[in-house]
């Protein structure tokens, strides 16, 4: 089965630890042992994030037990947790030019 690592119990996202498929279950890991099974809905590169759990649009995303960006757009359990849905909670976006 493949995997992905919770490195914090705050965190609501966890990493790849194999390139995963729409479709596939994944079994969540941390330090302390096995956390859950979720079936992802995108497919998600070797090293990258998904949701653990269901993230609000503007709610932190949370890796490391940090915010590490903001929700862009609503984000489901199991989805791919990237740049087209977060934004940096520490850089505010460019703003458009009129």
């Amino acid at each position: 089965m493949k995997r992905a690592m919770r490195i914090d119990p705050k965190d609501n996202t966890a990493t790849a630890l194999n390139d995963i498929t729409a479709g596939d279950t994944v079994s969540l890991v941390s330090k302390s042992g096995p956390v859950g099974e979720i079936t992802v809905n995108q497919d998600i590169p070797l090293g990258h994030k998904l949701a653990s759990t269901t993230i609000n649009k503007g709610e932190k995303v949370l890796k490391y037990g940090e915010v590490i960006g903001l929700a862009t757009q609503p984000i489901n359990k199991g989805d791919y947790v990237h740049i087209h849905n977060v934004e940096s909670a520490l850089v505010p976006p460019p703003k458009e030019v009129k």
